[in-house]
């Protein structure tokens, strides 16, 4: 094969290469960079003052699969263990305090690249208000760090959900 031909095609290849990766990966937003497992950073509330619903060091997990279905746990460390060691038998304390010491919701989700928004459509929560909802929540992504804003939390107010990429 001629010289020429194989320096064009490796520089077209080269060009297409370029096209395809974005130079800055820091500015993708888009679904595909979100994809993966997420674990739990921090969770705050905006009440009128600012708090932490599950404690400083809430644990959660969130799971977002290429073909657009989610699932999302959080819960505040120590919960109760319930004395009769049957969760359909709990006593209205214990019971009261894992509702509001956790939250966990599942369906599907698509991201909004022009205004990076992430739509969750929660199919079931344990906070069943949510059920059937679609919720946008505006994000960014910087490295392995995704963060959001709920507009309106489950414990009221707004909140800012930061989660770690699982590597």
């Amino acid at each position: 094969m001629d010289l020429r031909i194989m320096f064009v095609m490796a520089v077209l290849s080269a060009a297409f290469v370029a096209l395809a990766v974005p130079a800055d990966r820091s500015s993708a937003q888009t679904a595909k960079d979100i994809v993966g497992t997420w674990t739990l950073v921090s969770n705050a509330a905006d009440q009128g003052s600012k708090v932490e619903p599950f404690g400083s060091n809430a644990k959660g997990i969130l799971v977002l699969d290429a073909k657009g279905h989610y699932v999302m746990a959080m819960a505040r460390p120590g919960l109760p263990k319930f004395a009769s060691n049957n969760s359909m038998r709990g006593t209205a304390e214990e019971n009261a305090a894992v509702v509001q010491g956790s939250n966990t919701h599942f369906g599907t989700y698509s991201v909004e690249e022009s205004g990076k928004t992430i739509h969750f459509r929660i199919e079931t929560s344990t906070f069943a208000n949510w059920n059937g909802t679609e919720q946008k929540r505006p994000f960014s992504l910087s490295g392995d760090q995704l963060k959001y804003t709920i507009a309106t939390a489950s414990g009221g107010g707004t909140a800012e959900v930061v989660w770690k990429r699982v590597k």
